[in-house]
């Protein structure tokens, strides 16, 4: 709890806020206000200033199937995992303009704390903090540090704690006590992201840095918490171009056993 409350002290006192924008028109590129400009980035690849226009820009953003306020989760769930900062900015600031809120960001920043390191946090905290200021975003459009958890599902928690326990008691107490104390019974109820949502980021981060192992239950508690199958195949697209080809086809074959063993 204490490592947790920590953290939302300090994301509070770096981040500091702005007004909400209309979410960008399709086919509108993300604006870019730090790293190589599209000029730059022609000046030295021009068959990547290419597939960023025409493939990325033009195309993935716009395809049906996950909307663009979820593709906004996801790539910036694989950024902050990946601990991407030289883009992160413009993904933030484009993230606001495709309808995700300054209260979203913060809660999904406050989350990958916890399945991406605090390191990489502080990093996102740093890379909101200038996006905050930018558009006059304050702390009162922030989720609050503590309180008016959503409910806990007791029987639920109770079946995941005891397998936990009986799987790893012995191995490391501390690691199974905070993981019901600090994650599920404090994180995973804070009120800033619905359940849904948490979840998209959860599983998006797990893909893009590789953790396979922990895509099934992740994977099948999101789709408890409402992602079709339909959106989980878009966000496999999503992250092929922003967690590279490799990570995405290692998580195919889980993904697959996943459906697979769900209900019809």
């Amino acid at each position: 709890m204490k490592t947790h409350l920590l953290l939302v002290a300090s994301a509070a006192f770096l981040l500091t806020a702005c007004a909400s924008k209309q979410p960008a028109p399709a086919g509108k590129p993300a604006s870019r206000s730090t790293g190589p400009s599209a000029e730059q980035i022609a000046a030295v690849s021009p068959g990547l200033a290419r597939f960023t226009a025409q493939t990325i820009d033009a195309g993935l953003w716009n395809r049906p199937g996950l909307s663009r306020r979820d593709r906004s989760f996801v790539t910036l769930s694989a950024q902050i995992a990946r601990n991407q900062s030289t883009e992160l900015g413009n993904q933030i600031a484009f993230a606001l303009d495709n309808g995700v809120t300054p209260a979203e960001v913060s809660e999904l920043i406050t989350h990958l704390a916890f399945y991406a390191s605090l390191g990489n946090a502080m990093s996102a905290v740093t890379a909101a903090r200038s996006v905050f200021v930018d558009r006059s975003i304050g702390i009162e459009a922030l989720p609050a540090a503590q309180g008016g958890l959503l409910a806990l599902d007791e029987k639920s928690e109770a079946s995941r704690a005891e397998r936990v326990e009986a799987n790893f008691g012995a191995v490391a107490p501390g690691v199974v006590q905070a993981t019901t104390d600090v994650l599920f019974r404090d994180l995973w109820l804070r009120p800033g992201l619905s359940p849904r949502d948490r979840s998209l980021v959860t599983v998006s981060a797990l893909i893009a840095v590789g953790q396979v192992a922990q895509v099934p239950v992740h994977l099948n508690k999101a789709m408890d918490n409402g992602l079709t199958q339909g959106e989980v195949s878009e966000t496999l697209t999503q992250l092929a171009y922003y967690a590279g080809w490799p990570n995405v086809f290692s998580a195919m074959p889980v993904v697959k056993d996943v459906f697979s063993k769900r209900p019809a």
